[in-house]
């Protein structure tokens, strides 16, 4: 199926259930939406980054956490991110809740506008990315992630850029549980 064609679940303030959208239509018209992240750590305390397959719709080619999407209409959101990180990045490992974030943001010509179920977990393989979705992947101190980010803010997607400033201590804790 066509990644544009796949419906994204529509919610209100409080991620409670309206209805359902077009992914492009959502991201069009700034309909705000359910959406899942993953931010995986191997056990040196690096976390797992990919770029963005260039081709994307949106944000393409810019650096971001592990894997993020959509749940389909009915899956959970953990069960969505276990999928995901499957398609996306070749591999599955625990994952739990971390945190549950909001943001609206132009991207490109579109808006993002999602109530987002932030994943964590541990991971010390070699991923084997799905080229269609990921142009590269690499592993990253928290540290060096941060100064890089200040650096070049413009390279990550937005999403990204607001979980690293605004949830740093739960990454600083689940880097910590993976060593």
């Amino acid at each position: 199926m066509d990644d544009r064609a796949e419906q994204v679940i529509l919610v209100d303030e409080n991620d409670r259930e309206l209805g359902f959208a077009p992914k492009l239509q959502a991201h069009l018209d700034g309909l705000r939406h359910r959406a899942i992240s993953v931010i995986i750590f191997n056990h040196h305390g690096e976390m797992l980054l990919q770029q963005r397959h260039a081709g994307k719709y949106h944000s393409g080619g810019l650096w971001t956490n592990t894997c993020c999407s959509h749940p389909r209409a009915g899956e959970p959101t953990q069960e969505s991110a276990v999928r995901r990180l499957q398609e996306e990045m070749g591999f599955t490992t625990a994952l739990r809740p971390l945190f549950v974030a909001h943001y609206r943001a132009p991207v490109g010509d579109l808006i993002e506008d999602e109530v987002v179920h932030v994943f964590g977990g541990h991971f010390d393989g070699e991923p084997k990315p799905e080229p269609s979705e990921v142009d590269a992947v690499r592993w990253i101190s928290l540290d060096d992630l941060t100064k890089d980010m200040a650096a070049r803010p413009d390279a990550y997607t937005v999403w990204f850029r607001k979980y690293v400033a605004e949830y740093h201590e739960r990454l600083v804790e689940l880097m910590r549980s993976s060593q």
